[in-house]
């Protein structure tokens, strides 16, 4: 395979037009997979990011073997490589539900990025093996569901701030992650000191949420205790 790609190594007006189609076909084969699925990045997106990345590596090339300039050919792949961050980075969002979406799509386009950066430097067969990697990984793995627990978020309201130290091993003895603590105090009516703790938790298995918050309740100087 790497013989028959030898004539095709040259910059010329011929393998300037091969690249470029060769850029179409495989960022369209990517960018067509996602739009099938209705992501934010589809076809005509990954199309324009591999022709983009393919002319940026073309440019860098002709400038220094063609023009005999004294420059660093990787400068302008570079670049492209920290701009397709940002764009990626556009089709990620946090939903109401606060989960990520997008992350795979943004994986994608800065993946098909260095696809075109790989073609315009003439390495022809590195770039159709990982668009064949890319694809299997977009359709073949995404098929495979993995079961995530998700966080919630806990209020407790107690007395004594010692008591919080005990919640809080508690969870870790039973690989519950703090994930996220913001304590507020206030004095009741009674001039008594009552704090709450607002808790994020992630869990490594499903939990019982009723009984979770009853094992809370349980500990000395514990108020109550929502999950929400």
């Amino acid at each position: 395979m790497i013989s028959a790609f030898n004539g095709l190594r040259d910059i010329n007006t011929a393998t300037i037009l091969f690249r470029m189609v060769l850029a179409i076909i495989c960022g369209g084969l990517i960018g067509i997979e996602r739009s099938i699925k209705n992501r934010p990045a589809g076809f005509r997106t990954h199309v324009l990011i591999i022709i983009g990345a393919t002319t940026a590596s073309l440019i860098g090339h002709y400038i220094y073997l063609i023009m005999n300039l004294p420059t660093d050919m990787s400068r302008l792949p570079a670049q492209v490589i920290t701009g397709l961050g940002f764009i990626g980075a556009g089709t990620i969002i946090v939903t109401g539900s606060r989960t990520v979406k997008g992350l795979t799509t943004a994986a994608g386009l800065w993946a098909t990025g260095i696809v075109g950066l790989a073609i315009g430097s003439g390495f022809y067969e590195g770039a159709i093996v990982s668009t064949f990697m890319i694809l299997f990984a977009e359709i073949v793995l995404g098929k495979i569901k993995i079961k995530r627990v998700k966080p919630f978020r806990c209020i407790i309201n107690y007395q004594h701030k010692e008591t919080l130290d005990h919640i809080l091993r508690y969870c870790k003895d039973r690989n519950i992650a703090i994930k996220a603590l913001q304590i507020e105090g206030e004095t009741d009516e009674s001039g008594v000191k009552v704090y709450s703790a607002f808790v994020t938790l992630q869990p490594n298995n499903e939990v019982d949420h009723d009984g979770f918050v009853r094992k809370l309740e349980s500990f000395d100087n514990v108020i109550n205790a929502v999950i929400r």
